[in-house]
């Protein structure tokens, strides 16, 4: 090599180093990884494909409105397609190949039960944001649905009441799996406390898939006819078309044994013929029928997205608790990020106590300081002709959560974490 193609390869090289050293502060080159794990196939694909779209959706908000910390967030989508243990292989390769920062996800109990060993040997981050029974409290996991007494106990203490019928008689029908199975033993725990006999319950249990109702609706009939019954749903997945099909085929309405069900929302509703199904019930923390400017602008948003991303029946999208409650955590997890100037997990979970957000449930949710849990309202409502619900009930201000349910023995002395 000849000293002026040396000097000039130096030259060049010297350059390349310059560059290399400010090209990402002046074009921020560089991109906040977020891990988005949602079943977008199997059983579950009914209800968290529309947390996968409300996520990105919401990430193109933050990026159009700077990003976090001068960075765009660049969304990486996995499908653990409604297989637990594959929700452990994919929250792995989000957290260790693809360098997420955060992961937002989940949706049954047993998916975040599969998960947790790893964000915990990770020391990585999960956003879940469906309602859950409790009984958990993780470092690693910031909770945006509701516990049980944000649910539901006081679904089952409305439908006690005389505004709710006063059910003297309780059918607790569920999928087969951690979630149903623990919230009930808290609801059984809860209505002997308030003098129901275990003869006045009925327990029932479903695959995942169930399609075939016919029997337990003729039972659940049956039962009835012993004193005022009320059915408490935590049916999961695309079980609830083929169940709420039966009611409606059953003449089983909402006068005679109301329903109220824990994980059917808007989104699950578009699949059924809701006209049978009026007066029935549904717990939540939001409803896309609540009135505020902080919901009409979040439903336009989401009915322009739809619109505009060519989403599978985008004409007729709707929003639902967990969708709000997605949304809701990538802001307070953009706010932190930017109060601890970090992405590191342990400084964004100091930053997350207290963090506060105006939801479109019309309410200013907080992150409590010590539990992981948002503060939050808690709504009935009742479903309309249309699909829609009309709220019968809600709370004057928003709920602590429990984790630890007072209704199982040994959890006395946990509530002030």
């Amino acid at each position: 090599m000849s000293r002026r193609t040396l000097l000039k390869a130096t030259a060049l090289g010297a350059f390349a180093f310059c560059a290399s050293s400010w090209l990402p502060a002046a074009f921020a080159a560089d991109t906040i990884k977020v891990g988005i794990l949602h079943s977008l196939s199997g059983t579950m694909a009914i209800s968290e494909t529309s947390l996968k779209d409300v996520a990105l959706m919401t990430i193109e908000e933050i990026n159009a409105n700077g990003g976090v910390m001068g960075k765009k967030l660049e969304p990486v989508i996995v499908d653990p397609a409604s297989n637990w243990p594959l929700f452990a292989e994919k929250a792995r390769q989000l957290i260790s190949q693809d360098k997420v920062s955060v992961v937002f996800g989940c949706w049954t109990s047993v998916s975040r039960k599969s998960v947790l060993p790893v964000f915990k040997e990770l020391n990585s981050l999960l956003f879940y944001p469906v309602q859950y029974e409790g009984e958990e409290l993780e470092k690693n996991v910031f909770y945006t649905g509701a516990a049980p007494n944000q649910q539901a106990i006081p679904a089952t203490e409305y439908l006690m009441s005389k505004e709710g019928g006063g059910a003297k008689r309780f059918v607790l029908l569920g999928t087969d799996y951690v979630y149903p199975r623990t919230t009930n033993k808290i609801l059984r725990s809860f209505l002997n406390s308030k003098g129901v006999k275990d003869s006045d319950i009925s327990e029932v249990y479903t695959p995942f898939g169930h399609s075939d109702y016919q029997t337990i609706v003729a039972n659940i009939k049956k039962f009835a006819a012993g004193g005022k019954t009320a059915v408490i749903s935590t049916i999961n997945g695309d079980s609830n078309v083929p169940f709420y099909k039966e009611l409606g085929n059953a003449g089983l309405k909402a006068t005679d044994v109301p329903v109220v069900a824990f994980s059917v929302g808007e989104e699950e509703l578009r699949g059924v013929d809701t006209k049978p199904l009026v007066g029935h019930l549904a717990a939540w923390n939001y409803f896309e029928s609540v009135k505020n400017p902080v919901n009409a602008a979040f439903i336009k948003k989401w009915k322009a997205y739809a619109v505009a991303k060519k989403l599978p029946n985008a004409n007729t999208v709707v929003t639902n608790d967990p969708m709000e409650a997605t949304y809701v955590g990538l802001y307070m997890w953009k706010q932190a990020v930017e109060k601890a100037k970090s992405t590191d997990t342990d400084k964004v979970i100091a930053a997350m106590a207290g963090q506060t957000f105006k939801a479109p449930s019309g309410y200013t949710l907080t992150m409590d300081a010590t539990n992981h849990h948002l503060h939050k309202p808690v709504m009935i409502g009742e479903i309309k002709a249309d699909g829609q619900f009309n709220v019968v009930n809600k709370t004057k201000t928003t709920i602590r959560a429990q984790p630890w349910s007072p209704y199982i023995a040994g959890n006395e002395g946990k509530q002030k974490m």
